[in-house]
């Protein structure tokens, strides 16, 4: 029996594998041992039918056809590995290597090899307005796997389309690969390219850029020196792994030392522009839609920042939509009236059932009356 799998195992070929992901219309492909190939279609995950369970072997087989030897000896060396892997004519993949249970674990998200618009991806139309901004911070948040990237590469899409900007990206790693037409994009790989988010930045403002994106605020020399990048004229763009706005703003802040808190805030309400958070909803026809959170920053919100008045954040959005403004339980509240998503959906992916609720019933009496 053990024969037997060895010889199914040497037929694997990871291309065909990513092939059958692709055709499957499947956003994530794991290879884990003594698991079948797994994959995720509509955030549902599925097991590869008439597969055997991998062995270590075979993992490990897998991680050296789509790696590099410098590759193979950094995983070695850190035990984690986040790169990039291309297939002709089939797509473009960010790849995540890791030990697990002192075995190899494979990750693999597609990215599409055409770049998304604004348009075609249905995020919202003050998008356009924002990347356009001259200076400022704005940050793109949401869970893992909730499309940020996505997101930052069809806003900075539009912006090489209608500004001719000098832009560098720091990634890790690089997914959507950024041809020049207005601007001039500059992208670094982290590990590759460049050693540390922060390092990079803080050398990419000597590259006479006019727009940086940083792909993870992860830690407090980056988010620092991105502070101080936003202060001194440029436009910066990053992403966190928070839920809504506010949780994003007390992020920034919490992770400086509580005696450089109220001078980091203030330095926040005068650089920050906007955030964007986002989140994947199962729609009730099959496939899935994202619903977004808009945060501009205005008088009033600049300051509440100031004050340290984030939870008071949200009550100034929900009465800022001629602005553009609009909490994450709106645009959920909005989907359940239009039945793309389902009203059960709903409140798992929602801050708040109860508030949720008044807002469909709100507008359900309105329609009727």
């Amino acid at each position: 029996m053990e024969t037997e799998h060895v010889e199914q195992a040497q037929k694997i070929e990871m291309d065909e594998l990513l092939k059958l992901m692709v055709d499957s219309g499947a956003s994530d492909l794991h290879l884990k041992v003594a698991s079948p190939p797994v994959i995720r279609i509509d955030g549902a995950l599925t097991r590869l039918e008439g597969w055997p369970g991998l062995s270590a072997e075979d993992v490990e087989a897998a991680f050296s056809q789509i790696s590099t030897q410098d590759q193979r000896v950094a995983f070695l060396k850190e035990l984690e590995l986040d790169f990039a892997y291309s297939v002709p004519q089939i797509g473009r993949f960010r790849v995540n290597a890791l030990r697990q249970r002192g075995t190899l674990g494979l990750a693999f998200r597609l990215v599409p090899f055409s770049m998304p618009t604004i348009d075609e991806l249905g995020l919202p139309q003050i998008l356009k307005d924002i990347i356009l901004k001259p200076r400022g911070l704005i940050l793109v948040t949401g869970p893992t796997g909730s499309g940020k990237s996505t997101t930052l590469a069809a806003m900075l899409n539009h912006l090489n389309e209608n500004e001719s900007r000098s832009v560098v990206t720091i990634e890790d790693p690089i997914e959507f690969l950024h041809m020049d037409k207005e601007c001039i994009i500059v992208q670094r790989d982290l590990g590759d390219d460049t050693r540390s988010f922060a390092t990079a930045l803080t050398y990419a403002l000597r590259h006479d850029i006019d727009v940086v994106v940083v792909g993870e605020l992860r830690d407090l020399a980056t988010i620092s020196t991105a502070l101080r990048a936003a202060e001194t004229g440029h436009l910066v763009i990053g992403t966190l792994h928070t839920n809504d706005a506010p949780q994003s703003i007390d992020r920034i802040v919490d992770i400086f030392p509580p005696e450089q808190q109220r001078q980091v805030r203030l330095q926040l309400s005068h650089v920050i522009e906007a955030v964007i958070s986002q989140v994947l909803l199962r729609r009730a026809d099959g496939g899935r839609v994202a619903a977004f959170e808009t945060m501009i920053a205005n008088s009033v919100i600049r300051r509440l920042i100031r004050e340290d008045k984030a939870h008071e954040i949200h009550p100034h959005m929900e009465m800022g939509m001629l602005e553009g403004m609009h909490t994450m339980d709106q645009s959920i509240a909005k989907m359940v009236r239009n039945n793309l998503v389902t009203r059960d959906e709903a409140m798992i992916r929602c801050d708040n059932p109860a508030k949720l609720n008044s807002l469909i019933n709100l507008r359900n009496e309105m329609a009727i009356s």
